[in-house]
């Protein structure tokens, strides 16, 4: 495994991480505790530290899966990455709450969730400009830091803001996660120029599109009615599976898995930090972790 430096904040994170929405049941599978062990443990042989997860994976259940390893390991060896702002209110539905009391219930909920008394990266989860340009609000983090319930401030960013990236280190933001992959590059332009300027670490999610750049779907791919991808629009979803083989055709060199050839691409730009793909078992926790051997 490699590392890297996670900007500013001291800490070296793995060039691969494990993202864990699927955790929450929103990608076709229902997680037991057994599979998030063996997924971790795999992760943790791998050299693999960074675990990034959500309030509203599943109402803190992917937080809960998580937690309930941690206790029964070391949980000073993972970087713990969580979020705040979408309160899960059912499968593929959220109900936002970016103030004050609501962070608050998100912080304590997600600690007891994940049997913790500290996150490592509180992020801002993909809300609006106007909640992220709240005072009180950062007050707040910024008083949970000094308490030492949050070591640093995060912000998981969507692809319509570019404020919230300009604004980071002002609200003393530390890291920014962003949609980065070979067919969406939006955020090289839109938000890595901020991270260089300001020495912020950039968390790259969905750096396999979804799992497209896997290059094992084909022209007519159905998902389970429980899988967030059956809800893309299906002309898209076409488009992009094409464009996939595409690249696998004329970029990924031959013999190199296609999977941790697109995440390699994704670390080539020393800005990245690292990558957060998810990952539905032990078997593809390994594979990821092969990708650093391509940085």
């Amino acid at each position: 495994m490699r590392y890297r430096a996670l900007g500013r904040t001291g800490i070296d994170v793995s060039v691969v991480g494990i993202g864990t929405w699927q955790f929450g049941g929103e990608w076709g599978i229902d997680f037991a505790q057994g599979d998030v062990d063996a997924i971790l443990d795999a992760g943790a042989e791998c050299g693999i530290n960074l675990i990034d997860t959500a309030e509203c994976y599943g109402d803190h259940l992917s937080e809960r899966l998580i937690g309930d390893y941690l206790a029964r390991r070391d949980r000073s060896r993972w970087i713990v990455a969580s979020k705040f702002g979408h309160q899960f209110d059912g499968l593929f539905r959220r109900r936002d709450d970016f103030t004050v009391n609501g962070a608050r219930q998100q912080l304590d909920a997600s600690l007891r969730a994940l049997r913790t008394d500290y996150i490592d990266v509180y992020q801002f989860h993909s809300g609006p400009d106007a909640a992220f340009d709240n005072d009180a609000l950062w007050d707040f983090l910024h008083a949970e830091q000094q308490a030492g319930r949050i070591r640093h401030l995060g912000a998981s960013l969507n692809k319509s803001t570019l404020m919230q990236g300009e604004w980071a280190r002002e609200r003393g933001v530390a890291v920014l996660q962003v949609v980065y992959n070979r067919i969406d590059q939006v955020a090289a332009e839109r938000h890595f120029p901020a991270a260089r300027r300001d020495g912020l670490g950039v968390l790259a999610r969905v750096p396999l599109a979804s799992g497209l750049l896997a290059g094992k779907y084909h022209p007519g791919a159905q998902f389970a009615p429980n899988d967030v991808r059956a809800r893309t629009d299906r002309a898209k979803l076409e488009a992009q599976i094409a464009e996939v083989e595409q690249i696998r055709r004329t970029e990924v060199p031959p013999g190199t898995p296609m999977a941790q050839w697109a995440m390699a691409w994704c670390l080539r730009d020393p800005v990245v930090s690292a990558v957060i793909p998810g990952c539905k078992s032990a078997a593809q926790v390994r594979e990821n972790a092969g990708a650093a051997d391509l940085v």
